[in-house]
């Protein structure tokens, strides 16, 4: 098969310019197992990629076609897609052996390899090589990427995969370079030495042995970017540590660091982890710290970290701080126990590495840190909760079949997280190191099929699409100034303005035919028992005329809301009419104040005569309640309040109505006495 492609010259481009591949292409073709290491369904780049990974496993390509047909599915095997799924399983269990090599990530040839595999999975099958211009600089798609790169979970995971492939590919047209990828596993790997060092070190040494905590970021040693810690009134600079369980702060001595305070991120304290606002003397001028607070300590602690401009560093701590709570958090919830609170722990670490990396090599000034963090991602993404359930239901540590695990490198499944971190030196929990061995954990991608996880996170994007075109609408119909805003609201408003009127026009008796016909009508459906059938149809109305809307507004553009602008106002008649507003609403707020301290005044007898009324008649509605049908009750309330200004009633009802408001007015109100607390200033 290869002679003939060569012979009918498909291959005119070695001519000219070599591409990276030719040198493998020409040893492939003067090897004397190149008939038989040729997989004629794949494309040149799928077969070099095939050849690379036989290599790596120390098995022909033969025994892995033989591998592959005897293990995978006939659905797997169908022509339509064995090629794809056949250069996953070579894939798959290439990387799960290549891994397991220390300083795997800074190899350059492991790199190449993982990247050329993104480009062959765009193009696997022989008939989609005319696609691939192998003489072209080649660039991966998001969907390459997030299918193959997180089978290396250190480089990408299910949930957060596109976010990381956006941030990377953001400056090539959202086509990812390998110069961007190679640059972003050089981060990863300095990442990771970085972490090793932090563990091994004695930070902490004491305080985390217990559970075997290890440090995944500290902050605060440079004296050019300082951290401080804010609590009452008292602020120390100091050196900040985060550990996979807690966050722990060092305030800063004379020429030492005292003993390091603990604020835990493992048990359940319902902790609150939110941005605060900080400032001189107690004013909240700079958006620049953390807010911790929990129901072990006696008052909340608020760690600052000063820069000159921007918040960068407290988004960036704010993050990996509450991705180590909400993982400890989704263990809690979950009850999740063993191999698999090391698992999910693991994807946090990993997450936190992936982030450092990308934070290290990204030069966007608006890099948003939780979107690249999982359980952060899952907090905020529509149905979030719903890709964690699934990810604690999914059978992630089931024991692979005899097939795949006789063979290095495993079989129709991708690494685990908790493999990886173990592969990179680190040991998370108890059983991280027995597991690898018994070769129990499997990870989240699955050869030529969709997991319950990536159909979770699938419907969650959707859904998320949807509610971002919802939000753009918000933010484009948001306007400015109070006037213009009163003006939409009144627009908005004037259907239920105008059918208030119309139900004001008929209880005051403008039109009496139109208020007597009102009543009569109310009067039989209240009777008959009606009243829930007239409310359903009311619903069913409002039903059919949202059907028949859409139904006869296909095609046509959405409907806009025509609002007259007010006149333009200058600077000071805003102000004015800002006080004015303020001056409304203070009154509003007296005038309900009143009116509690009234009914107090009637409740606390103040006005005996007053108080004796009001408790005859609560006495009378008790018993009204409870003794006459609600059909009454209801009907009563109905007559009285649509009848009161009848041409009969009228002159009644005026009457009355003075007496009870001169009745009310004649009420004392409680008095009020003011208070102020007098606050002792703390001594630092």
């Amino acid at each position: 098969m290869l002679e003939n492609f060569v012979r009918e010259g498909s291959f005119k481009w070695l001519l000219g310019n070599r591409s990276p591949y030719d040198e493998e292409l020409e040893e492939m073709e003067r090897s004397p197992s190149a008939r038989t290491n040729w997989v004629p369904e794949l494309s040149p780049i799928a077969n070099i990629v095939v050849r690379r990974c036989s290599k790596i496993l120390g098995v022909p390509t033969t025994e892995l076609c033989e591998g592959f047909n005897s293990e995978a599915s006939e659905s797997i095997k169908h022509p339509s897609c064995y090629a794809r799924n056949f250069l996953e399983y070579c894939c798959f269990r290439a990387l799960a052996l290549s891994t397991q090599v220390t300083g795997h990530l800074a190899d350059k040839k492991f790199r190449r390899l993982t990247y050329d595999m993104m480009i062959a999975w765009e193009a696997p099958a022989a008939a989609s090589q005319p696609l691939l211009n192998l003489d072209e600089d080649l660039s991966v798609g998001v969907e390459a990427f997030s299918r193959i790169a997180p089978a290396v979970p250190i480089i990408a995971n299910v949930i957060t995969s596109e976010n990381i492939f956006k941030v990377l590919a953001s400056s090539s047209d959202g086509r990812l370079q390998f110069f961007t990828y190679d640059k972003y596993l050089s981060g990863l790997e300095r990442a990771i030495r970085k972490m090793r060092s932090q563990s091994e070190s004695s930070l902490l040494s004491a305080m985390r042995s217990s559970k075997r905590e290890k440090i995944l970021e500290v902050d605060g040693t440079v004296t050019t970017q300082p951290v401080l810690e804010h609590v009452g009134i008292s602020t120390w600079p100091g050196r900040l540590i985060l550990t996979d369980h807690a966050l722990y702060f060092e305030a800063l001595r004379v020429v030492s660091y005292d003993k390091a305070k603990r604020y835990d991120l493992s048990d359940d304290l319902k902790q609150i982890v939110k941005p605060e606002l900080t400032g001189p003397w107690g004013t909240r001028l700079f958006d620049k710290a953390v807010f911790y607070k929990s129901v072990s300590l006696s008052e909340p602690a608020i760690i600052e970290f000063p820069e000159l401009k921007g918040h960068t560093r407290r988004d960036y701590w704010l993050a990996i701080i509450r991705e180590i709570l909400y993982v400890h958090r989704f263990i809690y919830k979950y009850q999740i126990k063993g191999i698999k609170k090391d698992e999910a722990l693991s994807k946090a670490v990993l997450g936190i590495l992936r982030l450092q990396a990308i934070k290290e090599i990204s030069s966007q000034t608006d890099l948003r840190y939780e979107s690249l963090l999982m359980f952060n991602l899952c907090d905020q993404l529509p149905c979030g909760d719903l890709i964690l359930e699934t990810m604690a239901d999914m059978s992630t540590f089931k024991e692979l079949n005899r097939s795949s695990s006789s063979k290095p490198g495993g079989g129709m499944y991708s690494i685990s997280a908790l493999d990886m971190i173990s592969n990179l030196g680190f040991s998370f929990g108890t059983s991280s190191s027995s597991s690898v061995e018994a070769g129990l954990a499997v990870g989240e991608i699955t050869v030529g099929e969709v997991t319950l996880l990536e159909k979770a996170v699938k419907e969650s994007k959707n859904n998320y699409e949807k509610v971002a075109l919802a939000q753009a609408t918000v933010d484009g119909v948001k306007v400015e100034g109070i006037d213009t805003n009163f003006a939409v609201m009144k627009e908005l408003l004037f259907p239920m303005m105008e059918l208030w009127t119309c139900l004001l026009s008929l209880a005051l008796w403008e039109d009496p035919l139109k208020s007597l016909l009102f009543c009569c009508v109310f009067t039989y459906i209240i009777c008959r028992g009606w009243l829930s059938y007239a409310f359903a149809l009311t619903l069913v109305f409002i039903a059919v005329f949202m059907v028949l809307t859409r139904y006869f507004s296909q095609g046509k553009s959405t409907h806009e809301v025509k609002v007259l602008a007010p006149p333009a106002m200058n600077t000071m008649e805003q102000l004015l009419a800002f006080q004015n507003a303020i001056s409304q609403a203070e009154g509003i707020i007296q005038d309900g104040n009143i009116v509690l301290l009234k009914l107090r005044a009637l409740l606390l007898s103040l006005f005996p005569q007053a108080s004796e009324r009001f408790a005859i008649a609560l006495l009378v509605m008790a018993l009204a309640l409870a003794f006459l049908p609600v059909k009454y009750i209801v009907l009563y309330i109905f007559l009285e309040t649509f009848t009161c200004y009848s041409p009969v009633r009228r002159s009644s009802t005026e009457r009355w109505t003075r007496r009870l408001r001169e009745w009310w007015f004649s009420i004392p109100a409680a008095p009020v006495i003011l208070e102020r607390e007098k606050e002792e200033k703390k001594k630092k």
